[in-house]
């Protein structure tokens, strides 16, 4: 049910809008750093947890963009903070998702606008400066991926499901992460990490992975692709509703395998990563 007096359409083209605005930033950035242009970087709770200029510059742009669409809606960042509003709508923006492949040259990153109501994503948008490809969101609505509608995979059983995963910044996390995933590696068809958690929730929204697990994302990492992945189709869990799978789990599937995945991820240890 629709919040009262709320367009989530509306809300889904500025998001879109704004994210679009934002991935060009970004696309120029990029496209001058591989001409040989330098870009400042910074680090953040870990000497491999980077920061660049561009992504303060994305940030930037993106509430300036809402501050003129959206006069008066708090905004939280990734990078700049900030707090959600008491009611009605606050924007969770992620301004490169993906920073280490964005400055690696690596294509797989985003730019992620999502509108929240009460902690609850009913639209949103996730742009990739490399291709252009925009992906969106409003709820009840279907998910979209340039104006083609976005349908989850379904795979017949658990040893035939391609999984998607990331890892934390901390080295000793990670460790934990990496036997976790080796624990999994024997039970489903192989494993991807491609590095944008915004963008695998996506891929599983279009059927490229037919799941997706990860521990310790933020906010601004999930609120628009859980939400694309979610009316696709997929059955999700975002952080703190699954015990069984840790407390800070992020958890998209198809619905075809989403039980026995969610049952193998547990044997695998998943509530202790």
């Amino acid at each position: 049910m629709a919040d009262v007096g709320v367009d989530e359409s509306l809300l889904k083209s500025v998001a879109v809008q704004v994210a679009t605005d934002a991935a060009e930033l970004v696309r120029e950035a990029w496209a001058g750093m591989a001409a040989g242009r330098s870009v400042a970087v910074d680090t953040k709770s870990a000497d491999t947890d980077v920061v660049t200029a561009v992504d303060h510059e994305s940030e930037r742009l993106v509430r300036a963009r809402l501050a003129e669409l959206r006069p008066g809606e708090p905004v939280l960042g990734e990078e700049g903070g900030g707090t959600a509003g008491d009611d009605g709508v606050t924007w969770v923006v992620d301004p490169i998702d993906g920073t280490v492949n964005f400055l690696y040259g690596l294509p797989w990153f985003g730019v992620s606008v999502a509108a929240q109501i009460g902690g609850v994503s009913v639209a949103g948008a996730v742009v990739e400066p490399a291709s252009g490809r925009v992906w969106s969101a409003a709820r009840g609505q279907g998910a979209w991926l340039d104006g083609r509608r976005l349908g989850v995979s379904a795979p017949s059983r658990l040893e035939l499901t391609l999984v998607g995963t990331g890892f934390a910044y901390s080295a000793e996390r990670r460790t934990r992460q990496a036997r976790f995933a080796a624990g999994l590696l024997g039970r489903v068809r192989d494993i991807r990490r491609n590095g944008a958690a915004s963008l695998d929730l996506c891929a599983v929204a279009a059927g490229w992975l037919d799941a997706y697990v990860e521990h310790g994302l933020h906010r601004w990492d999930w609120a628009a692709g859980a939400l694309i992945a979610a009316e696709a189709g997929a059955t999700v869990v975002l952080p703190g509703a699954a015990p069984d799978l840790g407390a800070d789990a992020t958890y998209a599937a198809a619905p075809s395998i989403a039980e026995p995945l969610r049952k193998a991820l547990g044997e695998c240890g998943a509530a202790d990563v």
